[in-house]
């Protein structure tokens, strides 16, 4: 959510001041876009990878305060549950082997931090939901201890006014209700960051839209759920149900939800901002003492902390950040789309597609959005979150066709493109598209390799559903930490 935020409770006042304060905020950013104020010199990457803590068992293990205690490392932190904890990969530009960089820093970073939880009988995984967790693993004793967490629950359900609803149907079914957003624990994602100008923010922006469903169709890593076998990508559909702050009623009146694919292309990042504004209340109307207009008018980049907090609340799964660095603005598109793992090549190869993809569409001379509905989209998105790497989905030109054959006839050639556009050493690129291809070609990836294992442990060595889900997990651990893509994953009994 950005800002630490402690136990309080909030005032009529408290939120009049806010909603007063976070216009102001977009007043300043209107004008500091005007002013281009913004850092746009050698353009820097992120990573972070959230991740879950399990025991020898291969249960959920509430232990995240202990192992990062043990790790002791600051690019660990906490996340919502106490079965999580999350990774903040320093920035680098991908020019060279920064994306070889950006693998070898990981590895390392895990494996050791993976050494030091083993002494308080933690281990790390890196998928985006844990097949093991059960409902009584996701109560109000799970939340991490951290105020922030029980003061969004708070607001959340009193937004709400009643407890969350959780309804899924795939390929089997899930119906369940949760009095805590502690579901949404259950969902851990990588998140890519792009710093980009302002000039072209809208640009990559959509590029990364257009091809949300295509990424969560090749990287679907979640597809079971309180031992329900749902959507390939079921952490999609989760997220959205545990943190919706509308009843059934608000739902019917149109109002939107605060886990959001948007509505419409854009023209500017200031339009993501203000609909931020315009459409959703504040959750933690906390204000800064910082009056931004007179930062501004003093020379000062003023921190636009309310805005900043507003929009860490709205869950766009392409998110536009404002931030400083060294007393330097700059704006990135935070890439929310893909789960954790499987392995840390995997992530990196990811990526390396997006990255290159998403550039080689920003600078095109005929913008894909242009030729292609943002309802489109959205339905790709939906497409690749349910079927995963088997999904159809709809490309300009081409009409509707398996990812698969789109990323192999159509896509995989402008990531290339893209890559070289960022400088990435030939032989990286070649390395890390080359996983993206295989995957395609062999139609393996997290979700299909759980799900044929889990259907081998039952049908060929009769474990029941719990048992085989430990075993997914134990085997999906091992590999793992081979670091082995897993397209090359093997399926055995």
């Amino acid at each position: 959510m950005g800002e630490e935020v402690g136990a309080r409770t909030f005032s009529r006042e408290d939120r009049a001041r806010y909603r007063e304060k976070v216009r102001r905020c977009l007043d300043v950013f209107a004008e500091m876009l005007r002013e281009s104020r913004f850092d746009v010199e050698r353009p820097m990457t992120g990573l972070e990878i959230e991740l879950n803590l399990v025991d020898d068992d291969s249960r959920p293990t509430m232990r995240n305060a202990d192992v990062l205690a043990a790790v002791a490392d600051p690019s660990f932190q906490t996340e919502l549950g106490q079965f999580n904890v999350e990774i903040n990969v320093a920035p680098r530009r991908l020019v060279g082997t920064g994306t070889a960089e950006f693998e070898s820093h990981v590895r390392a970073s895990l494996n050791a931090a993976e050494e030091k939880a083993r002494t308080v009988d933690a281990h790390m995984v890196m998928i985006g939901i844990l097949p093991t967790l059960e409902p009584g693993h996701l109560t109000a004793g799970a939340l991490s201890a951290n105020p922030r967490y029980a003061l969004l629950n708070e607001q959340i359900f009193a937004a709400r006014g009643e407890d969350l609803r959780i309804a899924i149907t795939g390929v089997e079914r899930l119906a369940t209700t949760a009095d805590t957003i502690t579901p949404e624990a259950a969902c851990t994602s990588t998140q890519f960051h792009l710093q980009v100008s302002p000039a072209d923010f809208a640009g990559y922006w959509n590029a990364a839209q257009a091809i949300a469903g295509v990424q969560v169709a090749l990287g679907a890593n979640s597809p079971l759920f309180f031992g329900r076998e749902l959507w390939r990508e079921t952490r999609v559909p989760l997220f959205q149900q545990a943190t919706d702050t509308r009843s059934e009623e608000i739902k019917a009146q149109g109002v939107r939800p605060r886990v959001w694919f948007g509505e419409r292309w854009i023209t500017s990042v200031f339009d993501l901002f203000e609909e931020n504004v315009r459409y959703f209340p504040a959750l933690l109307p906390v204000c800064d003492p910082e009056d931004p207009a007179q930062t501004l008018a003093a020379g000062g980049v003023p921190r636009l902390a309310e805005l900043r907090l507003h929009n860490g609340t709205i869950y766009r799964w392409n998110r536009p950040v404002y931030d400083v660095w060294k007393g330097r603005p700059h704006l990135r598109v935070e890439n929310r789309v893909l789960p954790a793992g499987p392995t840390v090549v995997d992530t990196i190869a990811n990526g390396a597609f997006y990255f290159g993809l998403v550039r080689a569409l920003a600078e095109s001379d005929r913008p894909l959005w242009s030729q292609m509905s943002f309802s489109a989209a959205e339905e790709n998105f939906t497409s690749g979150a349910r079927h995963g790497i088997d999904a159809q989905v709809y490309w300009p030109g081409l009409g509707y066709l398996p990812a698969t054959e789109l990323v192999l006839r159509r896509l995989l050639p402008l990531a290339h493109q893209g890559l070289d556009r960022w400088g990435v050493d030939p032989a990286e690129r070649d390395r890390l598209l080359g996983i993206i291809e295989q995957r395609c070609l062999t139609g393996r990836n997290g979700a299909s390799w759980q799900v044929a294992t889990l259907h081998r442990l039952e049908q060929a060595d009769h474990l029941d559903r719990p048992e085989a889900l430990r075993e997914v997990v134990r085997q999906y651990v091992e590999l793992m930490h081979s670091n082995l893509p897993v397209h090359e994953w093997p399926i055995t009994d």
